[in-house]
């Protein structure tokens, strides 16, 4: 475990109004802490999931290798500021880490290409093989398994996106045992049921205001997925 908690300053906040602080869960949640090495944001889409992710690599210094060049239609001035009104606590100081996102790794991987192309040798801390020869998910799960051996916090922002369910257990199983060697942290936002049944992982709810924890059966996915697996026709209109 390296870092114990956030904590929110709601009252500091420079709108009420705008995107990311006109969220109910920002207003209302004055702190999460952190229980166990494995920690998994859960709920519907649009609940700040993925938003406190980035907010939380931001305040911890965690590089997020994202493509910020592309011009949008409208311009958020609060959309990235989230991170100057909360603060961390880290149990014995800061750590380094690395924060994934499905549609910032492909960024990822092309940087790596063009370091490669000068040094080569930076391909062997990835498994050896150029990422982006490899399907999605071997590029995602090469990447996990070596990055995941150095010390660090981890932030991972739905990993599940790009994997098939039996991928999904290797990363389970690579989660679960990183966990118990006690050198990494990971705070994964997710809507994968299998990665929700991490032994021993935290499960906080972003559908409840202020945040909470639950229970794996209570999640709606769990209970969704279940339900469907029970009788597919059920949700079926027709």
């Amino acid at each position: 475990m390296h870092l114990s908690r956030v904590v929110f300053y709601p009252d500091r906040y420079p709108t009420q109004s705008h995107y990311p602080f006109s969220l109910p869960v920002f207003k209302k949640t004055r702190q999460i802490a952190f229980h166990s090495p494995v920690t998994l944001f859960v709920g519907e889409n649009g609940t700040g999931k993925s938003t406190l992710l980035e907010a939380l690599a931001h305040r911890c210094r965690i590089p997020i290798w994202k493509n910020d060049t592309l011009r949008r239609l409208e311009h958020n001035i609060w959309e990235d500021k989230l991170y100057q009104f909360l603060s961390v606590k880290w149990r014995h100081g800061p750590v380094p880490g690395s924060f994934f996102g499905a549609a910032v790794f492909r960024d990822f991987t092309r940087l790596l290409e063009e370091w490669a192309e000068a040094d080569a040798g930076q391909l062997e801390r990835f498994g050896g093989k150029s990422l982006i020869t490899q399907s999605h998910g071997q590029s995602i799960m090469a990447y996990f398994k070596a990055r995941y051996k150095i010390k660090g916090l981890y932030l991972l922002d739905e990993p599940e996106t790009a994997l098939s369910p039996a991928t999904q257990i290797e990363l389970l199983d690579l989660l679960s045992k990183t966990a118990k060697s006690g050198h990494a942290q990971f705070l994964i936002a997710t809507h994968s049921p299998i990665l929700m049944a991490c032994p021993g992982a935290f499960l906080y709810s972003f559908d409840h205001v202020p945040v909470r924890a639950v229970a794996y059966e209570e999640t709606s996915h769990y209970r969704i997925y279940k339900a469907f697996m029970e009788d597919p026709s059920r949700f079926i209109s027709g």
